[in-house]
């Protein structure tokens, strides 16, 4: 599998599609999904690959095969955007909430769908996503 294409990742219905290359085949890439749920582990779907087992050749036949998937299959209804502050630094993904005036996120990597936040609360948006960067800037410049 390729990384996970976050920057090309759509929020629908309580879902977030996040398309990946899972295969090339005469120079041309053939795309496949993952889905992140915002009910989390409580969805059948939460960090699944193409339930649909449907693929598509672009990133946006692969959005499209996985939106009909949800009209179709999903196990909730959603009455928000839950990934609508989300960010991609270091082609990691970076989802920011907000409770009671508090600010959390979750970060998943390039390659898997493994949160691996650490469990902080901070007082902004800015403060949260200023945080995170340091963090990840700072593991940069070791690796280097």
């Amino acid at each position: 599998m390729s990384r996970l294409l976050y920057e090309n990742s759509v929020s629908y219905k309580g879902y977030l599609i996040i398309p990946f290359v899972f295969s090339t085949i005469h120079n041309h890439d053939i795309y496949s999904y993952k889905l992140l749920s915002e009910i989390s582990h409580k969805s059948q779907f939460h960090k699944t690959e193409n339930p649909a087992e449907i693929y598509g050749s672009s990133i946006e036949s692969i959005a499209d095969i996985a939106k009909e998937h949800i009209e179709k299959h999903s196990d909730f209804v959603s009455h928000g955007d839950s990934f609508k502050f989300r960010y991609v630094y270091r082609n990691n993904l970076i989802i920011v909430f907000q409770e009671a005036g508090k600010y959390f996120y979750d970060h998943y990597p390039s390659d898997s769908l493994n949160n691996i936040a650490a469990p902080k609360l901070f007082s902004s948006e800015y403060e949260c996503l200023r945080w995170i960067k340091q963090g990840m800037d700072g593991l940069h410049m070791q690796q280097s």
